[in-house]
């Protein structure tokens, strides 16, 4: 009888979870075929004939290249479409002007540059900008900066300019740690590689505050030269200025770091009224129109933003954290070279690092792509610095944004001890292993033994001397210069050009300008910024993510409307039936 009811609510439990399993997955099903069929059928975005004012709402977070993920719906246009879509404007004769949202709290200062930019080259084309801002609350500089050269910033009157400068925090869990009997152990490659600081310090190091004030002290000094050139002052002036922060609405008005106080609707009445026209249109909306017939020569363009990793690193279902995978990222590579159409290849890097094996990878294709004669030119977004460098080295090219955060030529490898902090709240977790000293290496319950750290030390030895190789051959220094700018230290992209790490400040548009001078492309004459790989349907994510094909969905979608027919049901409704009455007298001849 106890086996009997076992496999009774076994099998009732199986049907829920089975139930829950196939509801869920027929959910994602739907929604990949909905979103796929609205993706192949709705027209595209009607922009108006004329006097077009674009709008953009920098409140909204946004990530450096749009999602992978095809099922990040509301996710706002990537910085890298923001800055395709305003150069395709400036040669648009329907569009008059743009009207702008400013950031209330901070934006990443790399995103703000090249927001930044791409509002200069705008404007320079003849068009304009209006931004309003209800307030630039945050201490940090950077929304202000974003948008600093702009025709008019309009603050509202209620609202306050607090932006004072840059601010941020390093947690230190040494002390935690040391608490609660656990202990942290890292090797790091070398003073400057501060990473593993979190964990085995209390506070800055020397090394470690050096770093970390060095580059913040990069980044307000080009916000400082960049709003003083816009709004007319001295780099002193605004220094005073900004340091003095913060100021009423009129206050800040009187200043001269705004221009007019008043409500958004007032500013976005100034916005239609100068370009004649009567509603705004979405960027994003301009962009999905603008950017989908593209002609001319094949620039390829590949991205990766995240944490460099082996694999695919497949996106989540609906966004979320992006990584870079490594055999994605150089069959991207590998696949472009080997595109007869394609003249030059720019690859877009936002990334603070990740595994050596991975980035050696992404690194030989990058190498391979030359060998085949295809110039790769690198743009860094907010970020290409340890492992995000080492991709970035091989390239003919590095265009960086000042305020990039770079270099941190550098490894480190380590592990936590947590076996005591576990004993103090009763858990014992006993470590056993069979094989050499070095098995039990990576054991978070164990100590490393003296031989375990001197193998450890000679591993990280080794790719640290890979990395500063590569970097050497890369950017033709020698491998003395490159050893005394390495020892894991971060630096500005400003920085990075005086030490011969990148060749040029810019973002997006300056790498493709390289690209096109690298590909003998003619100046000024249309390219097609082409994405490798393309981005996939809902329904081939969709197929992706569950291993469903194309074939496989349309044998079980006519499977589905045989199950539908009268006669086919009546059949079921039969056999189940009487497969219920053998079921039933089963458990009954078993033994209890």
């Amino acid at each position: 009888m106890k086996q009997f009811w076992v496999t009774f609510f076994g099998s009732i439990f199986g049907v829920i979870v089975g139930s829950v399993v196939t509801m869920l997955l027929g959910v994602f099903l739907i929604a990949g075929l909905i979103a796929s069929a609205a993706q192949s059928s709705d027209p595209a975005p009607v922009i108006p004939s004329a006097n077009v004012v674009l709008s953009l709402d920098l409140r909204e977070a946004r990530n450096d290249q749009p999602s992978r993920s095809p099922f990040a719906f509301a996710d706002p246009l990537s910085t890298v479409d923001l800055v395709r879509a305003l150069e395709r404007a400036e040669s648009d004769s329907r569009v008059s002007g743009l009207f702008i949202r400013a950031n209330e709290y901070g934006l990443p200062p790399a995103q703000a540059e090249e927001i930044h930019r791409a509002i200069a080259a705008f404007r320079a084309s003849g068009r304009f900008v209006i931004v309003h801002a209800q307030g630039f609350e945050g201490t940090s500089a950077t929304n202000y900066f974003a948008v600093s050269g702009a025709d008019e910033i309009w603050l509202q009157d209620t609202a306050t300019f607090s932006a004072s400068g840059l601010y941020g925090e390093v947690p230190f869990f040494g002390g935690l740690l040391e608490r609660f009997e656990g202990r942290a152990e890292f090797i790091q490659f070398e003073d400057f590689k501060n990473a593993p600081n979190s964990y085995t310090e209390s506070g800055f190091t020397e090394e470690h505050r050096e770093a970390t004030l060095g580059y913040f002290n990069g980044i307000f000094d080009t916000i400082i030269d960049t709003t003083a050139a816009d709004r007319g002052q001295t780099p002193e002036a605004m220094r005073a200025l900004i340091e003095d922060a913060p100021y009423s609405a009129e206050e800040a008005l009187d200043a001269g770091l705004v221009d007019q106080l008043g409500q958004v609707v007032d500013a976005r009445q100034a916005a239609l009224d100068r370009a004649g026209a009567s509603q705004l249109t979405d960027l994003y909306d301009y962009a999905s129109s603008a950017l989908m017939h593209q002609s001319g020569p094949v620039i390829a363009l590949i991205e990766g933003q995240g944490a460099i990793v082996t694999g695919s690193a497949p996106p989540g279902l609906f966004g979320g954290d992006e990584m870079i995978g490594s055999d994605m990222m150089a069959e991207s590579i590998l696949s472009a070279a080997r595109d007869a159409s394609v003249r030059a290849i720019v690859l877009r890097i936002d990334s603070p690092g990740g595994s050596s094996i991975a980035s050696d990878q992404v690194w030989d294709a990058v190498r391979r792509a030359r060998e085949a004669g295809k110039p790769v030119i690198v743009s860094m977004g907010g970020a290409a610095a340890s492992g995000g460098y080492y991709i970035a080295a091989p390239a003919d090219y590095i265009v960086s944004n000042a305020t990039t955060i770079t270099g941190s030529i550098g490894v480190y490898g380590g592990k936590i001890n947590l076996h005591d902090t576990l004993g103090l709240v009763g858990v014992n977790i006993e470590p056993i292993s069979v094989g050499g000293e070095f098995t039990d290496a990576y054991s978070g319950q164990t100590d490393w033994t003296d031989a375990q750290r001197a193998e450890l030390e000679a591993l990280l030895g080794d790719i640290y001397a890979d990395f500063t190789e590569r970097v050497s051959d890369g950017r033709i220094l020698p491998i003395e210069r490159v050893l005394e700018i390495a020892r894991g230290r971060v630096w500005t992209g400003a920085q990075a050009l005086e030490l011969d790490l990148v060749d040029e400040i810019g973002g997006l548009r300056e790498a493709v300008a390289a690209a096109r001078r690298l590909a003998d492309i003619e100046e000024g004459a249309p390219v097609n910024l082409r994405r490798y790989p393309a981005r996939p349907t809902p329904f081939e994510a969709f197929q992706q993510m569950f291993g469903v094909t194309a074939e496989s969905a349309e044998t079980l979608a006519q499977l589905n409307a045989l199950m539908q027919l009268p006669e086919v049901r009546a059949a079921l409704d039969a056999r189940t039936m009487n497969g219920q009455g053998n079921e039933l007298r089963a458990p009954h001849s078993a033994p209890n």
